[in-house]
């Protein structure tokens, strides 16, 4: 007799790949997956976990890309606002919308990448922007993730065209 998982239908080829419960199989596999899924949604409680899926695959494909030819895909900023989006739940503009990336809640929101090929550790921001909030991502040479969210009026006030924040400048999260 074959034994399946009543979930999803897979072979379990030895008894040990599952357990028996409630006159079912459920396979390792499976259980596995929905604690995984569970530990994501913890970590970003304001995203879909698809959308979660999807992001992990994005950057999985930019690793490998870099481990086989030595570069980096040049995809920076669509990674940090990809983040931004699942981290704090940012609900991102149209392609080349002006003034904001997007809206958390009613506030508008500027996205900055810090990359791991850009030396200074600082963005820069244009002051005539609609935004109320500034969420500034690094992405390490290893693609660990981290951002911050700052708050337009901590930004430096000054003259010039754009304002510069650098990583350590900026309020660690809470």
């Amino acid at each position: 007799m074959e034994l399946r998982c009543a979930m999803t239908g897979k072979v379990l080829d030895d008894p040990s790949d599952g357990i028996y419960d409630d006159g079912e199989w459920i396979h390792w596999d499976w259980i596995n997956g929905q604690i995984e899924d569970q530990e994501l949604r913890a970590e970003f409680p304001h995203a879909d976990i698809e959308l979660i899926h999807s992001f992990e695959l994005l950057v999985s494909a930019a690793v490998s890309y870099r481990d086989l030819t030595g570069r980096y895909l040049q995809i920076w900023g669509e990674l940090g606002e990809f983040y931004a989006e699942i981290k704090y739940g940012l609900r991102r503009h149209k392609p080349h919308a002006p003034g904001s990336d997007g809206k958390i809640g009613n506030a508008f929101v500027e996205v900055k990448t810090i990359s791991p090929e850009k030396g200074t550790g600082s963005v820069q921001v244009k002051r005539a922007g609609n935004f109320g909030q500034l969420i500034v991502v690094k992405i390490s040479p290893d693609f660990e993730f981290e951002a911050r969210l700052v708050e337009r009026k901590n930004l430096r006030k000054g003259t010039g065209k754009h304002a510069r924040l650098r990583w350590d400048d900026a309020p660690a999260a809470k």
